[in-house]
């Protein structure tokens, strides 16, 4: 029991934590390339892991995880990040937001695929019934989407759940900010280069809300959150602690209405609440 309610205080905390991204991305962009943000939060977060490693001496991993840390660097470290910033190009984050209610769905399938896990048909049945109601959003187009940017969030949730899986997986061994900390490391030669390869040619245009959004994406959406993620997918269970993602859109979409002062449409909460309920039933039968 205590090892439950460990996982559900850990995980809703990682979400809290990332309820800010979308909305601190679609500020970076502003100001900030898509590939500079990306490859320059990983290393700004990579040193920071990286340091923590150092100074709490960790081991390093066996040479069988090397695989599955390349997979949750492909899909936090780099697929996510870089595909949200390309999309937030083209729509809003409120807009965006509602594409977080696949995420359940999509880090449930890879818990079976990766994780061993197996929900049951029930749980499918919502799943997909949550699925088609973003497939339905995204097709109306309201507020300010567009059908690249749609298809960016979706391939970005799909990557983003197959990360949050195999980090989920990886920490039962390793540990959960071990995880996030390594496959930083791992990805930051290549994301080291990106970084000088597109780093902005002037910084006198270039605002503070800008530097705020870069500073929050690189530590806590990076790493913070993922240090308390990981370790709630890791105590409670990848595919039900995964359901906490449900609070993501509410808070984001709060978020995207307070700080930046978009339109949040009632179709976007109609599409939040469809999802919500679908995938409630979904934990149900998890």
């Amino acid at each position: 029991m205590q090892r439950a309610t460990d996982g559900w205080g850990s995980g809703l905390l990682g979400v809290i934590i990332f309820s800010g991204s979308l909305p601190a991305t679609r500020i970076a962009v502003g100001g900030l390339t898509p590939m500079f943000l990306t490859s320059a939060r990983a290393v700004i977060a990579a040193l920071l892991g990286a340091a923590l490693l150092g100074v709490l001496r960790q081991k390093r991993p066996a040479a069988g995880d090397l695989g599955s840390l390349a997979i949750v660097a492909a899909g936090v470290v780099v697929g996510f990040p870089l595909l949200t910033a390309l999309a937030l190009q083209h729509i809003t984050s409120a807009h965006s937001i509602v594409f977080i209610g696949l995420l359940p769905l999509a880090t449930a399938i890879f818990a079976v695929v990766r994780g061993g896990e197996r929900p049951s048909p029930a749980f499918w049945l919502f799943s997909v019934l949550g699925a088609a109601a973003v497939v339905g959003f995204a097709l109306s187009r309201s507020g300010e989407g567009s059908l690249s940017g749609d298809l960016l969030m979706v391939a970005a949730v799909l990557l983003c759940g197959l990360g949050y899986a195999e980090g989920a997986t990886l920490s039962r061994r390793l540990g959960g900010w071990q995880v996030i900390s390594w496959a930083l490391v791992l990805a930051s030669p290549m994301m080291a280069i990106l970084a000088l390869a597109t780093r902005p040619g002037s910084l006198s245009g270039i605002g503070l809300p800008v530097w705020a959004s870069l500073a929050y994406v690189s530590v806590f959406s990076m790493l913070v959150g993922f240090v308390f993620w990981y370790r709630g997918l890791a105590l409670g269970g990848i595919a039900r602690i995964g359901q906490l993602q449900l609070l993501q859109p509410f808070l984001g979409l709060a978020l995207a209405g307070w700080l930046l002062h978009e339109p949040v449409a009632w179709t976007m909460l109609a599409a939040t609440g469809v999802v919500v309920l679908c995938v409630a039933g979904a934990k149900r039968f998890a």
